[in-house]
Protein backbone atom coordinates (compact mmCIF):
# COMPACT_ATOMS: atom_id res chain seq x y z
CA UNK A 1 0.00 0.00 0.00
CA UNK A 2 1.60 3.28 -1.11
CA UNK A 3 1.58 6.64 0.66
CA UNK A 4 -1.15 8.08 -1.60
CA UNK A 5 -3.52 5.21 -0.82
CA UNK A 6 -2.83 5.48 2.92
CA UNK A 7 -3.45 9.24 2.89
CA UNK A 8 -6.64 8.70 0.91
CA UNK A 9 -7.88 6.25 3.54
CA UNK A 10 -6.97 8.63 6.36
CA UNK A 11 -8.72 11.53 4.63
CA UNK A 12 -11.87 9.52 3.86
CA UNK A 13 -12.12 8.08 7.37
CA UNK A 14 -11.50 11.41 9.09
CA UNK A 15 -14.02 13.25 6.88
CA UNK A 16 -16.73 10.62 7.49
CA UNK A 17 -16.18 10.72 11.26
CA UNK A 18 -16.24 14.54 11.24
CA UNK A 19 -19.48 14.58 9.22
CA UNK A 20 -21.03 12.08 11.66
CA UNK A 21 -20.09 14.26 14.63
CA UNK A 22 -21.31 17.50 13.01
CA UNK A 23 -24.62 15.90 12.03
CA UNK A 24 -25.22 14.41 15.49
CA UNK A 25 -27.24 17.45 16.76
CA UNK A 26 -29.75 16.73 13.98
CA UNK A 27 -30.83 13.58 15.83
CA UNK A 28 -32.27 15.51 18.79
CA UNK A 29 -34.07 17.98 16.51
CA UNK A 30 -35.64 15.23 14.40
CA UNK A 31 -36.25 12.92 17.35
CA UNK A 32 -34.27 10.01 15.89
CA UNK A 33 -31.45 8.01 17.53
CA UNK A 34 -27.96 9.37 16.96
CA UNK A 35 -26.75 5.88 15.94
CA UNK A 36 -29.08 6.08 12.95
CA UNK A 37 -27.31 9.26 11.83
CA UNK A 38 -23.97 7.42 11.85
CA UNK A 39 -25.53 4.55 9.91
CA UNK A 40 -27.02 6.87 7.27
CA UNK A 41 -23.73 8.73 6.83
CA UNK A 42 -22.08 5.36 6.09
CA UNK A 43 -24.83 4.46 3.62
CA UNK A 44 -24.55 7.86 1.88
CA UNK A 45 -20.81 7.33 1.52
CA UNK A 46 -21.32 3.78 0.26
CA UNK A 47 -21.76 2.18 -3.13
CA UNK A 48 -25.32 3.44 -3.73
CA UNK A 49 -24.75 6.81 -2.06
CA UNK A 50 -23.06 10.08 -2.94
CA UNK A 51 -19.62 8.83 -1.95
CA UNK A 52 -19.71 5.76 -4.20
CA UNK A 53 -17.28 3.86 -1.94
CA UNK A 54 -17.39 0.16 -2.68
CA UNK A 55 -16.78 -1.79 0.52
CA UNK A 56 -17.46 -5.50 0.94
CA UNK A 57 -14.79 -6.69 3.38
CA UNK A 58 -16.79 -8.76 5.88
CA UNK A 59 -13.70 -9.89 7.80
CA UNK A 60 -12.64 -6.29 8.42
CA UNK A 61 -16.22 -5.42 9.41
CA UNK A 62 -16.23 -8.28 11.91
CA UNK A 63 -12.89 -7.15 13.36
CA UNK A 64 -13.86 -3.46 13.66
CA UNK A 65 -17.33 -4.21 15.04
CA UNK A 66 -16.10 -6.63 17.70
CA UNK A 67 -13.40 -4.22 18.85
CA UNK A 68 -15.92 -1.36 19.00
CA UNK A 69 -18.47 -3.49 20.85
CA UNK A 70 -15.85 -4.50 23.40
CA UNK A 71 -15.08 -0.83 24.16
CA UNK A 72 -18.79 0.04 24.43
CA UNK A 73 -19.47 -2.83 26.84
CA UNK A 74 -16.42 -1.97 28.96
CA UNK A 75 -17.65 1.60 29.33
CA UNK A 76 -21.23 0.46 29.95
CA UNK A 77 -20.09 -1.94 32.66
CA UNK A 78 -18.09 0.77 34.42
CA UNK A 79 -21.14 3.04 34.53
CA UNK A 80 -23.55 0.36 35.80
CA UNK A 81 -24.08 0.50 39.57
CA UNK A 82 -23.74 -2.96 41.08
CA UNK A 83 -26.37 -1.94 43.66
CA UNK A 84 -28.93 -1.94 40.84
CA UNK A 85 -28.47 -5.73 40.57
CA UNK A 86 -30.63 -6.02 43.70
CA UNK A 87 -33.70 -5.00 41.75
CA UNK A 88 -32.71 -6.00 38.21
CA UNK A 89 -30.35 -9.01 38.18
CA UNK A 90 -32.84 -11.88 38.07
CA UNK A 91 -35.29 -10.19 35.69
CA UNK A 92 -32.37 -9.23 33.42
CA UNK A 93 -30.94 -12.77 33.52
CA UNK A 94 -34.34 -14.20 32.62
CA UNK A 95 -34.70 -11.81 29.68
CA UNK A 96 -31.08 -12.43 28.59
CA UNK A 97 -31.60 -16.20 28.38
CA UNK A 98 -35.24 -17.30 28.23
CA UNK A 99 -36.26 -14.05 26.56
CA UNK A 100 -33.62 -14.25 23.82
CA UNK A 101 -34.37 -17.92 23.11
CA UNK A 102 -38.11 -17.20 22.91
CA UNK A 103 -37.62 -14.14 20.68
CA UNK A 104 -35.31 -16.11 18.39
CA UNK A 105 -37.80 -18.97 18.08
CA UNK A 106 -40.87 -16.83 17.38
CA UNK A 107 -38.97 -14.56 14.99
CA UNK A 108 -37.43 -17.58 13.30
CA UNK A 109 -40.84 -19.13 12.63
CA UNK A 110 -42.02 -15.88 11.05
CA UNK A 111 -38.82 -15.61 8.99
CA UNK A 112 -39.13 -19.18 7.70
CA UNK A 113 -42.68 -18.46 6.50
CA UNK A 114 -42.01 -15.00 5.06
CA UNK A 115 -38.80 -15.88 3.18
CA UNK A 116 -39.57 -19.52 2.31
CA UNK A 117 -36.69 -20.86 4.42
CA UNK A 118 -36.31 -24.17 6.19
CA UNK A 119 -37.09 -24.35 9.89
CA UNK A 120 -33.40 -24.29 10.90
CA UNK A 121 -32.62 -21.43 8.53
CA UNK A 122 -35.52 -19.42 9.92
CA UNK A 123 -34.38 -20.02 13.51
CA UNK A 124 -30.89 -18.86 12.50
CA UNK A 125 -32.39 -15.56 11.33
CA UNK A 126 -34.23 -15.34 14.66
CA UNK A 127 -31.01 -16.00 16.60
CA UNK A 128 -29.14 -13.33 14.62
CA UNK A 129 -31.68 -10.60 15.45
CA UNK A 130 -32.81 -12.03 18.79
CA UNK A 131 -30.84 -9.94 21.29
CA UNK A 132 -31.18 -6.32 22.31
CA UNK A 133 -28.13 -4.24 21.48
CA UNK A 134 -25.90 -2.78 24.19
CA UNK A 135 -24.64 0.08 22.01
CA UNK A 136 -28.17 1.20 21.15
CA UNK A 137 -29.57 0.80 24.68
CA UNK A 138 -26.63 2.49 26.46
CA UNK A 139 -26.70 5.34 23.94
CA UNK A 140 -30.45 5.99 24.07
CA UNK A 141 -30.94 5.54 27.84
CA UNK A 142 -27.91 7.62 28.84
CA UNK A 143 -29.12 10.66 30.78
CA UNK A 144 -32.79 9.61 30.70
CA UNK A 145 -34.79 9.65 33.93
CA UNK A 146 -36.37 6.18 34.07
CA UNK A 147 -37.33 4.45 37.28
CA UNK A 148 -34.47 2.28 38.49
CA UNK A 149 -36.21 -1.08 38.11
CA UNK A 150 -36.91 -0.51 34.40
CA UNK A 151 -33.70 1.35 33.50
CA UNK A 152 -31.40 -1.12 35.26
CA UNK A 153 -33.21 -4.14 33.83
CA UNK A 154 -32.82 -2.84 30.27
CA UNK A 155 -29.15 -1.92 30.72
CA UNK A 156 -28.14 -5.20 32.39
CA UNK A 157 -30.17 -7.24 29.90
CA UNK A 158 -28.51 -5.55 26.93
CA UNK A 159 -25.07 -6.02 28.47
CA UNK A 160 -25.55 -9.73 29.20
CA UNK A 161 -27.85 -11.13 26.50
CA UNK A 162 -25.36 -11.16 23.62
CA UNK A 163 -23.71 -14.44 24.77
CA UNK A 164 -27.02 -16.25 24.36
CA UNK A 165 -27.49 -14.86 20.85
CA UNK A 166 -23.89 -15.75 19.92
CA UNK A 167 -24.34 -19.27 21.33
CA UNK A 168 -27.54 -19.85 19.32
CA UNK A 169 -26.07 -18.36 16.14
CA UNK A 170 -22.80 -20.33 16.25
CA UNK A 171 -24.63 -23.59 17.09
CA UNK A 172 -27.13 -23.17 14.25
CA UNK A 173 -24.39 -22.28 11.75
CA UNK A 174 -22.54 -25.44 12.77
CA UNK A 175 -25.70 -27.53 12.31
CA UNK A 176 -26.50 -26.00 8.92
CA UNK A 177 -22.89 -26.27 7.75
CA UNK A 178 -22.53 -29.90 8.87
CA UNK A 179 -25.94 -31.59 9.35
CA UNK A 180 -24.28 -34.91 10.26
CA UNK A 181 -22.34 -33.44 13.19
CA UNK A 182 -23.08 -34.94 16.60
CA UNK A 183 -24.70 -32.06 18.54
CA UNK A 184 -26.85 -33.77 21.12
CA UNK A 185 -28.22 -32.25 24.30
CA UNK A 186 -25.05 -32.99 26.27
CA UNK A 187 -22.86 -31.22 23.70
CA UNK A 188 -25.11 -28.17 23.59
CA UNK A 189 -25.29 -27.97 27.38
CA UNK A 190 -21.52 -28.20 27.63
CA UNK A 191 -21.11 -25.46 25.02
CA UNK A 192 -23.64 -23.25 26.80
CA UNK A 193 -22.00 -23.72 30.19
CA UNK A 194 -18.55 -23.01 28.70
CA UNK A 195 -19.76 -19.79 27.06
CA UNK A 196 -21.24 -18.40 30.26
CA UNK A 197 -18.96 -20.11 32.80
CA UNK A 198 -15.66 -19.13 31.20
CA UNK A 199 -17.05 -15.68 30.41
CA UNK A 200 -17.93 -15.07 34.08
CA UNK A 201 -14.67 -16.51 35.48
CA UNK A 202 -12.44 -14.53 33.10
CA UNK A 203 -14.51 -11.38 33.56
CA UNK A 204 -14.58 -11.39 37.36
CA UNK A 205 -11.11 -12.88 37.88
CA UNK A 206 -9.47 -10.76 35.20
CA UNK A 207 -11.31 -7.68 36.44
CA UNK A 208 -9.91 -8.23 39.94
CA UNK A 209 -6.35 -8.61 38.64
CA UNK A 210 -6.69 -5.53 36.44
CA UNK A 211 -8.17 -3.49 39.31
CA UNK A 212 -5.34 -4.51 41.65
CA UNK A 213 -2.77 -3.61 39.01
CA UNK A 214 -4.29 -0.16 38.47
CA UNK A 215 -4.21 0.66 42.18
CA UNK A 216 -0.70 -0.68 42.81
CA UNK A 217 1.30 0.60 39.86
CA UNK A 218 2.44 4.22 39.67
CA UNK A 219 1.87 5.62 36.16
CA UNK A 220 1.39 8.92 34.40
CA UNK A 221 -2.28 9.97 34.67
CA UNK A 222 -3.02 9.41 31.00
CA UNK A 223 -1.79 5.80 31.07
CA UNK A 224 -4.41 4.40 33.47
CA UNK A 225 -7.19 4.64 30.89
CA UNK A 226 -4.95 2.91 28.34
CA UNK A 227 -4.23 0.15 30.87
CA UNK A 228 -7.97 -0.38 31.49
CA UNK A 229 -8.76 -0.36 27.78
CA UNK A 230 -5.94 -2.69 26.74
CA UNK A 231 -6.48 -4.99 29.74
CA UNK A 232 -10.20 -5.23 29.06
CA UNK A 233 -9.70 -6.05 25.38
CA UNK A 234 -7.01 -8.62 26.29
CA UNK A 235 -9.48 -10.36 28.62
CA UNK A 236 -12.17 -10.14 25.92
CA UNK A 237 -9.87 -11.95 23.47
CA UNK A 238 -8.59 -14.43 26.09
CA UNK A 239 -12.13 -15.45 27.02
CA UNK A 240 -13.00 -15.99 23.35
CA UNK A 241 -9.86 -18.11 22.86
CA UNK A 242 -10.88 -20.37 25.77
CA UNK A 243 -14.33 -20.90 24.26
CA UNK A 244 -16.08 -18.46 26.59
CA UNK A 245 -18.05 -15.31 25.94
CA UNK A 246 -15.68 -12.40 25.55
CA UNK A 247 -18.67 -10.05 25.37
CA UNK A 248 -19.81 -11.11 28.84
CA UNK A 249 -16.24 -11.03 30.18
CA UNK A 250 -15.48 -7.45 29.20
CA UNK A 251 -18.83 -6.22 30.54
CA UNK A 252 -18.03 -7.85 33.91
CA UNK A 253 -14.52 -6.36 33.86
CA UNK A 254 -16.04 -2.90 33.53
CA UNK A 255 -18.64 -3.67 36.18
CA UNK A 256 -15.99 -4.85 38.66
CA UNK A 257 -13.63 -1.89 38.16
CA UNK A 258 -16.41 0.70 38.01
CA UNK A 259 -17.83 -0.31 41.38
CA UNK A 260 -14.53 -0.33 43.30
CA UNK A 261 -12.39 2.55 44.56
CA UNK A 262 -10.07 2.89 41.57
CA UNK A 263 -7.08 5.14 41.01
CA UNK A 264 -7.71 7.89 38.42
CA UNK A 265 -11.29 6.65 38.00
CA UNK A 266 -12.68 9.91 36.62
CA UNK A 267 -9.99 10.35 33.99
CA UNK A 268 -10.51 6.70 32.96
CA UNK A 269 -14.24 7.32 32.52
CA UNK A 270 -13.63 10.53 30.57
CA UNK A 271 -11.30 8.76 28.13
CA UNK A 272 -13.67 5.79 27.82
CA UNK A 273 -16.55 8.16 27.07
CA UNK A 274 -14.66 9.56 24.08
CA UNK A 275 -13.55 6.09 22.99
CA UNK A 276 -17.14 4.83 23.21
CA UNK A 277 -18.41 7.62 20.98
CA UNK A 278 -15.61 6.94 18.49
CA UNK A 279 -16.37 3.19 18.60
CA UNK A 280 -20.07 3.79 17.92
CA UNK A 281 -19.34 6.15 15.06
CA UNK A 282 -16.77 3.86 13.39
CA UNK A 283 -18.87 0.73 13.90
CA UNK A 284 -22.04 2.16 12.40
CA UNK A 285 -20.15 3.92 9.61
CA UNK A 286 -18.56 0.61 8.58
CA UNK A 287 -21.89 -1.20 8.81
CA UNK A 288 -23.48 1.54 6.68
CA UNK A 289 -20.71 1.24 4.10
CA UNK A 290 -21.10 -2.53 3.98
CA UNK A 291 -24.77 -2.56 3.02
CA UNK A 292 -25.99 -1.91 -0.51
CA UNK A 293 -29.41 -0.23 -0.12
CA UNK A 294 -30.56 -1.26 -3.61
CA UNK A 295 -30.39 -4.94 -2.61
CA UNK A 296 -32.75 -4.27 0.31
CA UNK A 297 -35.65 -3.32 -1.96
CA UNK A 298 -36.22 -6.92 -3.06
CA UNK A 299 -36.94 -8.00 0.51
CA UNK A 300 -38.49 -4.74 1.75
CA UNK A 301 -42.07 -5.97 2.22
CA UNK A 302 -41.40 -9.31 4.00
CA UNK A 303 -38.57 -7.75 6.01
CA UNK A 304 -40.89 -4.94 7.12
CA UNK A 305 -43.50 -7.52 8.18
CA UNK A 306 -40.81 -9.45 10.07
CA UNK A 307 -39.52 -6.33 11.82
CA UNK A 308 -42.98 -5.27 13.00
CA UNK A 309 -43.86 -8.86 13.88
CA UNK A 310 -40.81 -8.93 16.10
CA UNK A 311 -41.59 -5.54 17.68
CA UNK A 312 -45.31 -6.13 18.24
CA UNK A 313 -45.43 -9.90 18.83
CA UNK A 314 -42.17 -11.80 19.41
CA UNK A 315 -40.51 -9.33 21.82
CA UNK A 316 -43.67 -8.67 23.93
CA UNK A 317 -44.43 -12.39 24.29
CA UNK A 318 -40.81 -13.08 25.27
CA UNK A 319 -40.76 -10.25 27.82
CA UNK A 320 -44.02 -11.29 29.43
CA UNK A 321 -42.80 -14.88 29.68
CA UNK A 322 -39.38 -13.78 30.98
CA UNK A 323 -40.87 -11.47 33.61
CA UNK A 324 -43.67 -13.84 34.62
CA UNK A 325 -42.03 -14.79 37.97
CA UNK A 326 -41.42 -11.14 38.93
CA UNK A 327 -44.60 -9.67 40.38
CA UNK A 328 -43.10 -6.27 41.17
CA UNK A 329 -43.16 -5.25 37.49
CA UNK A 330 -46.38 -3.40 36.68
CA UNK A 331 -48.27 -3.97 33.44
CA UNK A 332 -47.08 -0.63 32.05
CA UNK A 333 -43.45 -1.43 32.95
CA UNK A 334 -43.69 -4.77 31.13
CA UNK A 335 -45.06 -3.08 28.03
CA UNK A 336 -42.27 -0.51 28.10
CA UNK A 337 -39.56 -3.17 28.49
CA UNK A 338 -41.18 -4.95 25.55
CA UNK A 339 -40.95 -1.81 23.44
CA UNK A 340 -37.27 -1.22 24.21
CA UNK A 341 -36.13 -4.34 22.38
CA UNK A 342 -33.67 -2.23 20.43
CA UNK A 343 -31.65 -3.90 17.70
CA UNK A 344 -28.33 -2.37 16.67
CA UNK A 345 -24.81 -3.45 15.79
CA UNK A 346 -24.86 -6.94 17.34
CA UNK A 347 -27.43 -8.45 14.91
CA UNK A 348 -25.44 -7.09 11.95
CA UNK A 349 -22.21 -8.48 13.42
CA UNK A 350 -23.87 -11.88 13.92
CA UNK A 351 -25.18 -11.70 10.34
CA UNK A 352 -21.54 -11.61 9.18
CA UNK A 353 -20.98 -15.08 10.73
CA UNK A 354 -22.91 -16.98 7.98
CA UNK A 355 -21.08 -14.91 5.34
CA UNK A 356 -17.71 -15.96 6.75
CA UNK A 357 -18.90 -19.58 7.07
CA UNK A 358 -20.01 -19.62 3.44
CA UNK A 359 -23.59 -20.72 4.17
CA UNK A 360 -26.25 -20.60 1.43
CA UNK A 361 -28.56 -17.55 1.75
CA UNK A 362 -25.90 -15.76 3.82
CA UNK A 363 -26.44 -12.47 1.94
CA UNK A 364 -30.18 -12.77 2.59
CA UNK A 365 -29.58 -13.19 6.33
CA UNK A 366 -27.39 -10.09 6.34
CA UNK A 367 -29.93 -7.98 4.45
CA UNK A 368 -32.76 -9.10 6.75
CA UNK A 369 -30.71 -8.25 9.85
CA UNK A 370 -29.83 -4.82 8.49
CA UNK A 371 -33.44 -4.07 7.62
CA UNK A 372 -34.66 -5.15 11.07
CA UNK A 373 -32.02 -2.96 12.74
CA UNK A 374 -33.04 0.12 10.73
CA UNK A 375 -36.72 -0.35 11.51
CA UNK A 376 -35.95 -0.93 15.19
CA UNK A 377 -33.81 2.21 15.50
CA UNK A 378 -36.36 4.36 13.64
CA UNK A 379 -39.57 3.04 15.21
CA UNK A 380 -38.52 1.97 18.71
CA UNK A 381 -35.55 4.29 19.19
CA UNK A 382 -37.32 7.33 17.80
CA UNK A 383 -40.35 6.89 20.06
CA UNK A 384 -38.57 5.65 23.19
CA UNK A 385 -39.15 8.63 25.50
CA UNK A 386 -42.69 9.24 24.23
CA UNK A 387 -43.56 5.64 25.06
CA UNK A 388 -41.77 6.01 28.43
CA UNK A 389 -44.03 8.92 29.33
CA UNK A 390 -47.13 7.01 28.22
CA UNK A 391 -46.04 4.03 30.30
CA UNK A 392 -45.37 6.35 33.26
CA UNK A 393 -41.90 4.95 33.91
CA UNK A 394 -40.16 8.32 33.83
CA UNK A 395 -39.11 10.34 36.86
CA UNK A 396 -38.79 14.13 37.16
CA UNK A 397 -35.42 15.35 35.88
CA UNK A 398 -32.76 14.92 38.53
CA UNK A 399 -30.96 18.16 39.42
CA UNK A 400 -27.28 17.89 38.51
CA UNK A 401 -24.18 20.08 38.78
CA UNK A 402 -23.00 21.88 35.65
CA UNK A 403 -19.74 19.94 35.96
CA UNK A 404 -18.02 17.43 38.24
CA UNK A 405 -14.36 16.51 38.46
CA UNK A 406 -12.50 13.85 40.44
CA UNK A 407 -10.01 15.04 43.04
CA UNK A 408 -6.99 12.74 43.47
CA UNK A 409 -6.42 13.34 47.20
CA UNK A 410 -4.98 9.81 47.48
CA UNK A 411 -4.78 6.91 44.96
CA UNK A 412 -8.30 5.55 45.47
CA UNK A 413 -9.88 8.86 46.47
CA UNK A 414 -13.61 9.17 45.86
CA UNK A 415 -13.70 12.93 46.42
CA UNK A 416 -15.09 15.12 43.67
CA UNK A 417 -15.55 18.81 42.92
CA UNK A 418 -19.16 19.66 42.04
CA UNK A 419 -19.82 23.01 40.35
CA UNK A 420 -23.27 24.65 40.64
CA UNK A 421 -24.73 27.86 39.20
CA UNK A 422 -27.49 29.36 41.35
CA UNK A 423 -30.74 30.36 39.66
CA UNK A 424 -33.09 33.14 40.72
CA UNK A 425 -35.79 30.83 42.08
CA UNK A 426 -33.54 28.91 44.50
CA UNK A 427 -34.55 29.45 48.12
CA UNK A 428 -30.93 29.92 49.19
CA UNK A 429 -30.61 33.21 47.26
CA UNK A 430 -30.21 36.00 49.83
CA UNK A 431 -29.21 33.58 52.58
CA UNK A 432 -25.78 33.47 54.28
CA UNK A 433 -23.69 30.31 53.80
CA UNK A 434 -23.89 29.43 57.50
CA UNK A 435 -27.65 28.81 57.15
CA UNK A 436 -27.23 26.14 54.48
CA UNK A 437 -27.99 22.61 55.61
CA UNK A 438 -25.28 20.80 53.65
CA UNK A 439 -24.50 17.06 53.92
CA UNK A 440 -21.95 16.23 56.60
CA UNK A 441 -18.37 16.22 55.30
CA UNK A 442 -19.00 18.51 52.31
CA UNK A 443 -17.39 21.94 51.94
CA UNK A 444 -17.82 25.00 49.71
CA UNK A 445 -14.27 25.58 48.50
CA UNK A 446 -14.80 28.54 46.18
CA UNK A 447 -17.44 31.06 45.12
CA UNK A 448 -17.34 32.98 41.82
CA UNK A 449 -19.46 36.12 41.34
CA UNK A 450 -19.39 37.85 37.95
CA UNK A 451 -16.20 35.95 37.06
CA UNK A 452 -14.47 37.15 40.24
CA UNK A 453 -13.20 34.64 42.82
CA UNK A 454 -14.48 35.47 46.33
CA UNK A 455 -13.28 34.04 49.62
CA UNK A 456 -16.49 32.67 51.15
CA UNK A 457 -17.17 32.76 54.88
CA UNK A 458 -20.21 31.87 56.95
CA UNK A 459 -21.62 35.39 56.56
CA UNK A 460 -21.29 35.46 52.73
CA UNK A 461 -24.77 36.05 51.26
CA UNK A 462 -25.60 34.09 48.09
CA UNK A 463 -26.80 35.90 44.97
CA UNK A 464 -28.36 34.76 41.71
CA UNK A 465 -25.85 33.47 39.13
CA UNK A 466 -23.22 32.76 41.80
CA UNK A 467 -21.07 29.75 40.90
CA UNK A 468 -20.24 27.46 43.80
CA UNK A 469 -17.47 24.84 43.89
CA UNK A 470 -18.37 22.15 46.42
CA UNK A 471 -16.12 19.33 47.62
CA UNK A 472 -18.00 16.09 48.29
CA UNK A 473 -18.51 12.47 47.28
CA UNK A 474 -20.92 10.68 44.97
CA UNK A 475 -23.16 9.77 47.92
CA UNK A 476 -23.67 13.50 48.59
CA UNK A 477 -24.64 14.34 45.00
CA UNK A 478 -28.40 14.00 45.46
CA UNK A 479 -28.59 16.25 48.53
CA UNK A 480 -26.22 18.86 47.08
CA UNK A 481 -28.01 18.97 43.75
CA UNK A 482 -31.42 19.41 45.43
CA UNK A 483 -29.90 22.26 47.42
CA UNK A 484 -28.15 24.15 44.62
CA UNK A 485 -29.42 23.00 41.20
CA UNK A 486 -32.28 24.50 39.26
CA UNK A 487 -35.52 22.83 40.37
CA UNK A 488 -38.22 21.68 37.91
CA UNK A 489 -40.94 24.33 37.66
CA UNK A 490 -43.84 22.54 36.00
CA UNK A 491 -46.79 21.96 38.34
CA UNK A 492 -47.28 18.34 37.33
CA UNK A 493 -43.57 17.66 37.83
CA UNK A 494 -43.65 19.36 41.23
CA UNK A 495 -46.57 17.12 42.31
CA UNK A 496 -45.04 13.91 40.94
CA UNK A 497 -43.99 12.59 44.35
CA UNK A 498 -47.08 13.86 46.13
CA UNK A 499 -48.58 16.86 47.88
CA UNK A 500 -47.54 15.73 51.35
CA UNK A 501 -44.61 13.57 52.47
CA UNK A 502 -44.95 11.11 55.32
CA UNK A 503 -42.36 9.14 57.26
CA UNK A 504 -43.02 5.42 56.80
CA UNK A 505 -42.69 4.82 60.53
CA UNK A 506 -46.04 6.56 61.07
CA UNK A 507 -49.04 4.43 61.89
CA UNK A 508 -51.86 4.23 59.38
CA UNK A 509 -54.31 5.19 62.15
CA UNK A 510 -52.56 8.53 62.62
CA UNK A 511 -52.53 9.21 58.90
CA UNK A 512 -56.20 8.27 58.54
CA UNK A 513 -57.13 10.77 61.25
CA UNK A 514 -55.27 13.57 59.44
CA UNK A 515 -56.63 12.89 55.97
CA UNK A 516 -60.04 11.40 56.73
CA UNK A 517 -59.31 7.87 55.47
CA UNK A 518 -61.92 5.35 56.58
CA UNK A 519 -60.16 2.17 57.67
CA UNK A 520 -62.05 -1.05 57.14
CA UNK A 521 -60.43 -3.54 59.51
CA UNK A 522 -58.53 -3.78 62.75
CA UNK A 523 -55.58 -5.20 60.83
CA UNK A 524 -55.29 -1.98 58.83
CA UNK A 525 -55.41 0.13 62.02
CA UNK A 526 -52.41 -1.70 63.45
CA UNK A 527 -50.23 -1.30 60.35
CA UNK A 528 -47.52 1.28 59.74
CA UNK A 529 -46.94 2.95 56.38
CA UNK A 530 -43.82 0.80 55.98
CA UNK A 531 -45.90 -2.37 56.32
CA UNK A 532 -48.40 -0.93 53.83
CA UNK A 533 -45.61 -0.38 51.29
CA UNK A 534 -44.35 -3.95 51.78
CA UNK A 535 -47.88 -5.26 51.31
CA UNK A 536 -48.54 -3.28 48.14
CA UNK A 537 -45.11 -3.18 46.47
CA UNK A 538 -43.21 -6.20 47.83
CA UNK A 539 -39.41 -6.24 48.11
CA UNK A 540 -37.02 -3.67 46.61
CA UNK A 541 -39.39 -0.81 45.81
CA UNK A 542 -37.77 1.99 43.80
CA UNK A 543 -38.20 5.74 43.65
CA UNK A 544 -41.44 6.63 41.86
CA UNK A 545 -43.28 3.35 42.55
CA UNK A 546 -46.94 4.05 43.27
CA UNK A 547 -50.13 2.30 44.29
CA UNK A 548 -53.79 3.12 44.92
CA UNK A 549 -55.14 2.60 48.43
CA UNK A 550 -58.46 3.92 49.71
CA UNK A 551 -58.90 6.05 46.57
CA UNK A 552 -55.60 7.86 47.23
CA UNK A 553 -52.45 7.59 45.14
CA UNK A 554 -49.34 6.85 47.22
CA UNK A 555 -45.86 7.37 45.74
CA UNK A 556 -42.44 6.26 46.97
CA UNK A 557 -40.78 9.65 47.49
CA UNK A 558 -37.47 8.74 49.13
CA UNK A 559 -35.49 5.50 49.22
CA UNK A 560 -32.33 4.59 51.13
CA UNK A 561 -30.66 1.29 50.20
CA UNK A 562 -33.93 0.03 48.70
CA UNK A 563 -35.79 0.75 51.94
CA UNK A 564 -38.58 3.29 51.64
CA UNK A 565 -37.99 6.29 53.92
CA UNK A 566 -40.77 8.65 52.84
CA UNK A 567 -44.10 8.10 51.14
CA UNK A 568 -45.80 10.80 49.09
CA UNK A 569 -49.54 11.23 49.34
CA UNK A 570 -51.18 12.56 46.16
CA UNK A 571 -54.55 14.09 46.84
CA UNK A 572 -56.98 14.50 43.93
CA UNK A 573 -56.49 17.93 42.39
CA UNK A 574 -59.99 19.09 43.33
CA UNK A 575 -59.47 18.01 46.94
CA UNK A 576 -56.12 19.79 47.11
CA UNK A 577 -57.60 23.02 45.72
CA UNK A 578 -60.44 22.80 48.24
CA UNK A 579 -57.99 22.31 51.16
CA UNK A 580 -55.92 25.28 50.00
CA UNK A 581 -58.96 27.56 49.67
CA UNK A 582 -60.20 26.56 53.14
CA UNK A 583 -56.77 27.24 54.60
Amino acid sequence: MDAITINHLFLTGAVLISISVLFSPVSSRLGIPILLIFLFVGMLAGEDGLGGIKFDDYSLTYLVSNLALAVILLDGGMRTKVASFKVAFWPSLSLATVGVACTATLTGLMAAWLFDLSFMQGILVGAIVGSTDAAAVFSLLKGQSLNERVGSTLEIESGTNDPMAVFLTVTLIALLGNPDADMGGAFLLKSFVMQFGIGIIVGVGGGWVLWKSINRVQLADGLYSILVLSGGIALFAFSNMLGGSGILSIYLVGLFIGNRPTRSRHSILNVLDGMTWLSQIVMFLVLGLLVTPSTLMDIAVPALVLAFGMILFARPVSVWLGLLPFRNFTTKERWFVSWVGLRGAVPIILAVFPMMAGLPNAQLYFNIAFFVVMVSLIVQGGSLMKVARLAQVTLPPTPTPISRTGIEIYPTSEWEMFVYKLKDEKWCIGEPLKRLSMPEGTRITALFRQDVLLHPSGSTVLEANDILCVLGQDKDLGSLSQLFSEAPLAEETARFFGDFFLDVSLSITAVSDWYGIELGSEEEREMTLKQLVEQELGVYPVLGDSFEWHDINWVVAEVNDYQVVKLGLCLPKTTLEKDISEA
